[in-house]
């Protein structure tokens, strides 16, 4: 996995996929991993590219964006991947819930849709959403939700400052946003209640599997007997799901230390 693609383009090649789903990049934001993500693109190809939603945080965009020439790079490498062929499919968020007014509509190449139903290589559906739909707090409280989003915000901005400090006593890198999201007993309660939503969702459905992003919390097991994948995100993690030509489902955690590319891909539980 991570390997480039060779210019003849072999579908067996490491790093070419049947398909990758990508979430939460909430490019605009000075914590978005924009040059990680650009790595992981220029390494990784599909036939299918699903962008499962807040891949533009429209939120900070009208509050002042943090836009590097990496978030335009980023943007730029989907409309090329597009030109060239590859199948791009955004299904907006509530960061981006801007865009599902277009819902329906194709700009450069990318299909934009409210959700919508990915078939796996063995013929196991997935619905890919981005689910925030199943947030109580985004649907009916959406001050609240803007409340979290800064405070979530303020606990990114303070991992600098904090690892600055670990790095000159000779301690390793420690994340206080993502320690607080493990932690913090409400938030653990909400992801469970949030992942059982989504897996009773694909339940009325009729489907196999659901592919969503949303709560920042990468995951891959069967609730049941339903697949849940999330994405996870490209503001901490820097995750992705993706499909192999034989059908097989990998959570992959993207690193590049050092300007060394470290791949490491986890087969999916089913």
């Amino acid at each position: 996995m991570g390997a480039p693609v060779n210019g003849d383009g072999d579908r067996d090649m490491p790093g070419r996929h049947r398909a990758i789903f990508i979430s939460d990049v909430h490019l605009g934001t000075r914590s978005a991993q924009a040059p990680a993500l650009l790595d992981f693109l220029r390494d990784n190809d599909a036939d299918v590219i699903y962008l499962v939603g807040d891949i533009i945080d429209f939120w900070k965009v009208r509050r002042g964006p943090v836009w590097h020439q990496s978030h335009n790079d980023v943007l730029q490498k989907l409309l090329r991947k597009a030109r060239k062929g590859t199948r791009i499919v955004f299904i907006p968020g509530n960061h981006d819930e801007a865009l599902r007014d277009y819902c329906g509509w194709r700009f450069g190449g990318i299909e934009i849709v409210r959700d919508c139903i990915h078939t796996r290589a063995d013929g196991r559906r997935y619905v890919v959403m981005h689910g925030d739909e199943f947030d109580v707090v985004v649907r009916y409280a959406k001050w609240l939700a803007f409340l979290g989003d800064r405070s979530y915000e303020l606990a990114l901005w303070s991992n600098s400052p904090l690892n600055w400090m670990r790095r000159h006593v000779g301690l390793g890198y420690w994340s206080l946003s993502g320690y607080l999201k493990r932690r913090i007993k409400s938030a653990v309660n909400f992801i469970g209640e949030f992942e059982e939503m989504l897996t009773e969702a694909a339940r009325h459905r009729g489907v196999e599997g659901v592919i969503c992003g949303h709560i920042h919390h990468a995951a891959d097991r069967m609730i049941g007997a339903v697949h849940y994948l999330n994405c996870g995100d490209w503001v901490e993690s820097c995750t992705a799901i993706v499909e192999t030509h034989s059908g097989e489902m990998q959570l992959v955690h993207w690193t590049v230390p050092q300007h060394t590319r470290k791949p490491v891909a986890v087969p999916a539980a089913a």
